[in-house]
C-alpha cells in the first residue's frame, strides 16, 4: 500500500503523520481515518474548497482534476501548481507528500 506523508500543520497535525492508505481512497478520507481533521464543509461533495491541500510529492500518479474541481480550486486560498482538493484526490500506486495549508476561505470552522 502507498504511504502518505502529511507535513507538519501547526492544528491539525502538528508532528506530521506517515499512513498507509487503500489505492482509491481519497485523500480527505485517508487524514480523517488517521485523525488528520482536514476541513470539509462540502461533505466531501466538490461543492467547497476547504480541504484544499498541495501534493508535494507523487502529483503526477493521481487522475487529473475534473473541470468542476478546477473551478473549484480556482477560488482556494494559496493555490499553486500542486493544489488539490482533497475529497475528489484518490490515491493511486505511488507514495504521496501532501502539505495542508495553513488556511481557507471557510467562514465559519465546524467540527466534523
Amino acid at each position: 500500500m502507498p504511504q502518505i506523508i502529511f507535513l507538519p500543520h501547526e492544528e491539525l497535525c502538528p508532528e506530521g503523520a506517515v499512513v498507509e492508505a487503500e489505492p482509491g481512497t481519497t485523500l480527505c478520507d485517508v487524514g480523517l481515518q488517521n485523525h488528520i481533521e482536514i476541513e470539509h464543509a462540502c461533505e466531501k461533495s466538490c461543492a467547497c474548497t476547504t480541504c484544499h491541500v498541495y501534493v508535494r510529492e507523487g502529483f503526477d500518479s493521481l487522475e487529473e482534476a475534473t473541470d468542476l474541481e478546477e473551478d473549484y480550486l480556482d477560488k482556494a486560498w494559496g493555490v499553486d501548481p500542486d493544489s488539490r482538493l482533497s475529497c475528489q484526490a484518490k490515491v493511486a500506486e505511488e507514495d504521496l507528500v501532501i502539505e495542508i495549508p495553513k488556511y481557507t476561505i471557510n467562514m465559519v470552522s465546524e467540527n466534523h
